[in-house]
């Protein structure tokens, strides 16, 4: 049942916990890949992110859902500006995005991924630490096994579209921040 009128400070508060919970979580999660690929090696890097992964997508699909809920509480639709519907809209398609990345991107590219990992062990590869390390031989390795190549397509096809969702959410809840932030009074 839609809400007019002012949210109570606890509403408020736990509106504003939620998406700054959500943004944290987004930044830090997304930048700290680049770092950690610096400092583990290539298969440890894929270890640790298909364990994370998992979880982030949740908890940013969790945060979006309580977030457009007490949202849409207290902006009944028939009173909603072109503000406030992008907002709305935001929340919501960054919900289905971290939904969709949680359900299907995320562990088919886990999946994949170990798929992958297991011929490059095969082949003494991916205990390199960093992206340039052995390139040559990931090269050839392509070239020479067909199965593999097929492997690394759909791996890098669902991580691209898992990369593409996230990159969206974290512009959407980016933007929600902003628009929270000028809606503040005081701080």
């Amino acid at each position: 049942m839609p809400m007019e009128g002012v949210p109570t400070s606890l509403v408020k508060i736990g509106h504003l916990l939620f998406l700054s919970t959500a943004w944290g979580m987004q930044v830090w999660v997304t930048l700290a890949g680049f770092l950690l690929i610096r400092g583990v090696s290539r298969h440890t890097f894929g270890l640790v992110q298909s364990i994370l992964f998992p979880f982030y997508f949740y908890a940013v699909l969790s945060c979006s859902f309580l977030n457009l809920a007490l949202y849409a509480m207290y902006h009944p639709r028939e009173l909603l500006s072109t503000g406030e519907t992008l907002q709305i809209s935001l929340f919501f398609l960054c919900m289905v995005l971290a939904a969709v990345n949680a359900r299907w991107f995320s562990p088919t590219t886990s999946r994949t991924m170990l798929r992958m990992q297991e011929i490059e062990k095969e082949h003494g590869l991916g205990m390199e630490v960093g992206l340039q390390a052995r390139r040559e031989e990931y090269q050839r390795l392509r070239e020479k096994d067909a199965k593999y190549r097929a492997v690394r397509q759909k791996f890098y096809r669902y991580h691209g579209l898992s990369s593409l969702c996230n990159l969206v959410c974290v512009l959407a809840t980016g933007f929600n921040l902003c628009c929270a932030a000028l809606h503040l009074r005081a701080l």
